[in-house]
């Protein structure tokens, strides 16, 4: 089975030393908590709830939950704590609009013979996307994880640094809605096939085909995120819960 991919910018810069403050940790722990459904929205909870299950005190659990709230993904509540905020989706459709324009346009830079784009990055994703049926996963985690790298790959891969920053910041900001979309096996099955036909079309330098066909997929994704109820949302929260 293939490795996930490391994409460049998740690694540091050689003889640089990564810092993660306290505050830092929990504030990427309690994302991951609503990334993955241990908290949902209407959730209520107290920073001393936080700190004892998290071990820390109440400075750098407040410092996340204030990194938190500028983002949008939880509120103050008076006197009684703090409370994760409900999904925006309208919010998530003008996140979605964009990620498409940024998409689309890589993949269009991607088939253009004069430019110049990571060939070692695009055949990462081939090893992924165009594996055997036989050898691809069926596991939903790994599937929404390896999707993601997909689309930051395919937009790195066209060379535009500021674009790829951008994209990245639409990404995280997503990624808690767009991983619902990989709670059915039928997604993960369309995933690998379209994918693997986006892949072939910039191989062929086929840049029109490769962005329609881009842009089709994303918006199957879109049309599931305007299906998502609360309810669903919760169901994947006790799904997660009972995988553990």
């Amino acid at each position: 089975m293939p490795t996930a991919l490391r994409s460049p910018h998740r690694r540091p810069a050689a003889g640089a030393t990564a810092f993660r403050s306290r505050a830092d940790e929990v504030y990427a722990q309690l994302k991951r908590d609503v990334a993955e459904f241990k908290l949902v929205p209407g959730d209520r909870f107290t920073e001393n709830e936080l700190c004892d299950r998290l071990g820390v005190s109440r400075t750098p659990v407040r410092q996340a939950l204030v990194r938190l709230q500028q983002e949008g993904f939880v509120e103050v509540l008076f006197r009684s704590g703090w409370r994760v905020l409900p999904f925006d989706f309208d919010q998530f459709e003008q996140l979605y609009d964009l990620r498409m324009v940024l998409e689309t346009t890589a993949a269009h830079r991607l088939c253009e013979s004069d430019r110049r784009i990571d060939h070692a990055l695009l055949d990462k994703l081939a090893d992924i996307w165009l594996a055997p049926v036989a050898e691809r996963s069926t596991d939903a985690v790994q599937v929404a994880q390896w999707d993601e790298e997909f689309h930051c790959a395919l937009v790195e891969a066209a060379g535009n640094a500021e674009m790829a920053r951008v994209h990245r910041d639409v990404t995280e900001r997503i990624r808690i809605i767009r991983r619902l979309d990989f709670t059915q096996q039928p997604r993960i099955e369309a995933t690998y096939e379209e994918h693997g036909k986006i892949l072939q079309a910039i191989r062929a330098h086929r840049g029109d085909q490769a962005a329609m066909l881009l842009r089709a997929h994303i918006e199957t994704s879109q049309a599931e995120v305007r299906k998502i109820t609360l309810h669903q949302v919760f169901l994947a929260r006790n799904a997660t819960r009972g995988s553990t």
